[in-house]
């Protein structure tokens, strides 16, 4: 039974999800740094919210982990990398709380306009400042939003419904996409320039980290004010302060902030200046919905393989999961034996998909062929760190898709390309879930790969078949299957043969010296 580690408090329902999927989940919240890098040991894996560091250190010792779960977006708590590197699977729940955050803000830029916590503290206070706290309406003013994803396109329709016109800067947000969402696409510096109102709902990422600083505030009309509700290293903090008290900046409404918690700040304060919590995603509804996300998330990896929101490997929906299955077993068993045929390391993979493949999602098929290429030379590789490892490597790897396949209804082929030579197999499923090896460097062959195999390499001369039977034989090796495959009439020819046990290193030796062999590999399959 897969088990899971959950180790910040999350709503009940997450553990329940899992214990009625037959997944164990064990919820201990009271794990600092050192008894959590103790305590992962033996989790298949773990959820967290943001209290829970997931350093690279305490994913190292996750010996059987293969998956973090965020019940949230940010993963700034969580090593990616660290974890992608260790072929760990991360996902996030970027849905369940998108329109609590856009909700809050929405309230944050109204606040901002009416003046509502600094009247609410005056008024409390036994004041009755009525004149000081003179706002401004929302409706026909400018919103540039900075972001257009889940959270930006709900802010867009939910200002849209106040009567404002809405700006977006994303350079992912295609022009139909904005078109659809009714807002008007324009760069950042034209969004800075034009907007009454700022949000941000961008990620943190190094492309973005600071990209409001002081340059970019001094670009925004006077008189504007900035809304973060989405993370706080998007500001450089200095530069705020400094255009709120010029008063080129009317107001700020934080609810995120570089360093949290954020106990001390160079703008608390400053009369502009809104500031929560990071109570984005804190509501009832959110929590329930987050936790219900990445409880089904995790369970449906575990057990079926899907996978969905990973931050670092290709979606599998739970509707493909099983008929990628045996395209998996397929993928793999090509890489595996490409990875015992080349005797020097890759410079380029091509995996070409051909027939009934094609309508499937093949890019986790692409990483499970790395997968089995790279790792005969390299430890820990699986599917999620294989393609990095290429990349590390400076290995090309290149898709292709054909919709129809010449020979077969459906075809996977792997062509690598190393230092001496290049070399392709191809394969096929039987019966649709039956993996077969159709094809070696050009040469038909029908082969069932089993555990224990020998590859021979032949000129096409009689005798070869007795001698390499008999040899065997006398080293008391049985043999299981026989495959054998020609080029063509005393040319290049190949037999791969399955045997019950691995073959010693003497008997490979004699096999070698057989007349007309070329190359003899034992050849092991998982």
């Amino acid at each position: 039974m897969a088990r899971v580690l959950i180790s910040d408090r999350m709503s009940p329902r997450a553990a329940a999800i899992f214990r009625d999927r037959g997944v164990e989940a064990d919820e201990r919240f009271d794990l600092d740094a050192g008894r959590l890098r103790d305590a992962i040991s033996g989790y298949d894996g773990i959820a967290v919210r943001s209290g829970t560091m997931l350093t690279a250190e305490v994913i190292a010792a996750g010996r059987d982990l293969k998956i973090i779960g965020r019940a949230g977006i940010g993963v700034d708590n969580i090593d990616v990398p660290a974890a992608t590197a260790s072929g760990v699977v991360v996902m996030n729940a970027p849905f369940g709380n998108s329109i609590t955050t856009a909700e809050h803000a929405i309230a944050m830029m109204l606040a901002l306009a009416r003046h509502i916590p600094r009247a609410d503290r005056s008024t409390q206070a036994g004041k009755w400042e009525k004149s000081r706290f003179l706002g401004v309406e929302v409706a026909g003013k400018t919103l540039g939003i900075v972001g257009c994803g889940n959270v930006g396109s709900i802010v867009a329709d939910r200002a849209q419904g106040l009567k404002m016109k809405v700006l977006a800067y994303d350079p992912y947000l295609s022009p139909e996409r904005a078109a659809e969402l009714g807002v008007e696409k324009v760069d950042l510096d034209g969004l800075l320039g034009r907007a009454d109102f700022v949000s941000l709902h961008a990620p943190l990422t190094d492309a973005t980290r600071g990209l409001i600083d002081a340059g970019a505030l001094a670009r925004m009309k006077a008189g504007a004010r900035l809304v973060n509700c989405a993370r706080g290293g998007l500001i450089i903090e200095g530069a705020l302060k400094e255009a709120l008290e010029s008063g080129h900046l009317a107001g700020a409404a934080l609810d995120v902030f570089a360093e949290e918690p954020a106990r001390e700040s160079p703008l608390f304060g400053i009369d502009g200046l809104v500031a929560t919590p990071h109570l984005g995603a804190s509501t009832t509804e959110a929590q329930e919905n987050v936790a219900i996300q990445i409880a089904e998330q995790m369970s449906d990896y575990l057990l079926l393989g899907a996978v969905s929101n990973a931050l670092n490997m290709p979606a599998v929906s739970a509707e493909d999961a099983p008929k990628l299955m045996p395209y998996m077993a397929l993928a793999r068993q090509l890489g595996q034996l490409m990875g015992q045929l080349v005797d020097t390391g890759p410079r380029s993979v091509t995996v070409e998909y051909s027939g009934a493949v094609t309508a499937l999602n093949t890019r986790p098929l692409t990483s499970v062929v790395l997968e089995g290429l790279l790792a005969r030379k390299l430890v820990t590789v699986n599917m999620v760190n294989a393609p990095v490892i290429a990349r590390e490597r400076n290995i090309v790897v290149r898709e292709v898709t054909m919709e129809i396949a010449s020979d077969y209804q459906t075809l996977v082929r792997l062509i690598v390309e190393t230092e001496d030579r290049t070399r392709d197999v191809s394969g096929t499923l039987f019966s649709d879930r039956n993996p077969r090896v159709v094809d070696i460097d050009g040469i038909k062959v029908e082969a069932e790969l089993g555990e224990h195999m020998v590859f021979l390499d032949n000129e096409d001369k009689p005798g070869i078949i007795g001698n390499l039977g008999t040899t065997l034989g006398d080293a008391g090796v049985n043999i299981a299957t026989f495959h054998l495959g020609r080029a063509g009439l005393g040319g290049d020819a190949l037999a791969l043969v399955a045997v019950d046990d691995a073959i010693e290193d003497g008997v490979l030796a004699r096999l070698r010296q057989l007349p007309h062999v070329k190359q003899v590999r034992a050849l092991r399959f998982e």
